[in-house]
């Protein structure tokens, strides 16, 4: 990862969900770290109160396909959010199947989890956001652009997000939109799909989360370098782009 050092802001706010592990919680992590007010979701509340203690943040259990939940979550923000993180995901069927074998009834919840809530939670984001330039980082994954074995269902989810931070990057531009692949990384979910062995062998979260801050933190920074447009991003490309930018900016 580069070494130059994170984005530092003052006095802004992040949502992020799915927060208690994984990617989440690396995220989380490094957005404390460069001075941002959090508040945290994820479903299981033991494990996400002692993320939220050692974050100093603030946080609230439930799941982000309820609408009370979605609504308690936003008001936590206080008409102050500046940036939202789509995170929290489903796999649906695991093992994963075939699409020739999938069982149909389980992709309506795969849909609500990974693609209805996330815009659901961004539309009620979004009249903060506009007001305070902010942004959106919906996690999509590889899976949604390529033709891996197993992986349609939860693959077709992502393409939809994709699609939808597309045209939602489209139609309000005072908000940025990034629909971000990490790319494998060693998390629980990599587990379920491809066993414990494969899934230890994968990068750990925490790099993808730097690239994913560097991007979004940068919307607020105040050096030079300056945030992409809204618009898909692969973690491991954008994490070359920032460190060749900095590497030149030293020169």
């Amino acid at each position: 990862m580069s070494e130059a050092p994170l984005p530092q802001v003052d006095d802004r706010t992040a949502i992020v969900t799915g927060a208690s592990a994984g990617l989440g919680e690396a995220l989380a992590e490094r957005l404390a770290a460069s001075g941002w007010n959090l508040i945290l979701t994820a479903r299981g509340e033991e494990r996400l109160a002692r993320v939220a203690e050692r974050l100093n943040a603030r946080y609230l259990a439930g799941d982000v396909t309820d609408e009370l939940h979605r609504r308690e979550l936003v008001a936590l923000a206080g008409g102050r959010l500046d940036l939202l993180v789509n995170n929290a995901s489903t796999l649906g069927e695991v093992p994963l199947p075939l699409l020739a074998e999938a069982d149909l009834t389980v992709w309506p919840r795969l849909f609500e989890m990974n693609v209805w809530a996330p815009m659901a939670l961004a539309q009620l984001a979004l009249p903060t956001l506009r007001e305070r330039g902010g942004a959106i980082v919906n996690i999509s994954s590889d899976a949604a652009t390529g033709p891996y074995a197993t992986w349609g269902p939860y693959g077709a989810t992502k393409a939809a997000l994709d699609q939808v931070s597309n045209v939602l990057a489209a139609e309000e531009p005072a908000v940025a939109v990034w629909a971000i692949d990490p790319g494998e990384m060693s998390t629980a979910m990599l587990a379920d799909a491809v066993g414990e062995a494969d899934a230890a062998e994968a990068d750990p979260p925490a790099l993808a989360a730097a690239a994913i801050y560097a991007l979004a933190g940068a919307r607020w920074c105040t050096c030079e370098w300056r945030a992409p447009e809204s618009g898909r991003y692969a973690a491991r490309d954008f994490d070359k782009l920032h460190r060749h930018t900095h590497e030149e900016a030293r020169a």
